[in-house]
């Protein structure tokens, strides 16, 4: 491995997607040593990638002249205890032991999770979610992810599948989801999810429909982040669609905060980001729908770490490695 200094408190992350790979080199205090971004392989195949991941702990290690002692990455995929891919949509990978494969590369300890799942962890640890140990994390995206930690302990489930608040039912026999499932809340409130309600409500409401198909340029291509550019300019429908995805995201997190119970409901993620109000009418929804005694001491904020929380987090992870190794001369 590259790198001269040795430092037990520095761990490397990454956060790997369906077309690009973050790899990060993090501190214990959860700082951000350097970044890399960069695409990955086209073609997708697991090795091609892995080299990729390679390149970036390179080029983080030798910028720095650093030497990390655990590596925690985050994937967009379904991954059990011991570190296998067992499903990636977007990666398209079946049964990729990617522990035993980064593991074998780089002489370090790994941990694999779910990219969300990661990105909870860096909320919790050094992000809005720091110092709370009852607290719920959901990032809307083009989907919906998140986490609970409950009692100071990331709920995992029985399978490692714990946490998917994204495929909480919220509309009995509703609008089919990307899962098996319909009436999901990311089937309301997901990225995609809202283009295709927009493109429905143009269609219906050619009149009204007018300034987002004007942005967009044609019905197919409207997407979420139309919605937030005229609901910026104060357009009557993209103002309905964006109240809407607020009571349905806030259906969700009163199930959550029923169910859970805890302190705080971090929201983040790119649809959040770019229309913040949805926080808003998340709080007032929930306030007044939710157990009277469940939301007595809640608090419900904005996410604070952004694009970074996923390698963030995969490096905290990391660090449970390095707390657990034995220690020379001990």
């Amino acid at each position: 491995m590259l790198g001269q200094k040795i430092d037990e408190s520095i761990t490397l992350g990454v956060d790997l997607g369906g077309t690009k790979v973050n790899v990060a080199l993090v501190d214990a205090s959860g700082r951000l040593l350097y970044a890399y971004k960069s695409l990955i392989h086209a073609s997708k195949e697991p090795n091609r990638v892995i080299a990729d991941i390679l390149t970036g702990v390179d080029v983080c290690l030798s910028k720095t002249g650093q030497e990390a002692k655990a590596l925690g990455i985050g994937v967009a995929a379904q991954v059990d205890l011991k570190g296998v891919i067992h499903g990636s949509p977007n990666l398209g990978w079946q049964n990729v032991p990617l522990k035993k494969k980064l593991e074998k590369q780089l002489g370090l300890p790994v941990v694999v999770t779910n990219d969300v799942r990661a990105a909870t962890w860096g909320e919790w640890r050094y992000g809005s979610g720091r110092g709370i140990d009852d607290l719920a994390v959901l990032f809307v995206g083009t989907g919906i992810g998140g986490g609970v930690i409950s009692g100071g302990k990331v709920l995992s489930g029985c399978s490692n599948s714990g946490g998917e608040l994204g495929h909480i039912t919220i509309v009995y026999d509703g609008r089919k989801c990307r899962c098996p499932n319909r009436g999901c809340l990311e089937a309301y409130a997901g990225g995609w999810a809202i283009a295709e309600r927009a493109q429905e409500a143009i269609r219906t409401l050619s009149h009204e429909g007018r300034r987002l198909l004007s942005l967009a340029g044609s019905v197919k291509q409207v997407t979420a982040v139309t919605v937030s550019q005229a609901y910026r300019e104060g357009d009557l429908l993209a103002r309905l669609l964006v109240d809407e995805t607020g009571r349905y995201l806030a259906a969700g997190v009163v199930s959550i905060v029923n169910a859970f119970n805890p302190c705080l409901v971090v929201l983040g993620g790119g649809v959040v980001e770019g229309i913040p109000e949805l926080i808003q009418i998340v709080k007032d929804n929930t306030r007044n729908r939710a157990l009277e005694a469940a939301v007595e001491k809640l608090e419900i904020v904005k996410a604070t770490l952004g694009a970074d929380a996923g390698t963030i987090g995969a490096a905290a992870l990391a660090q449970k490695l390095v707390d657990k190794a034995p220690r020379a001369g001990l």
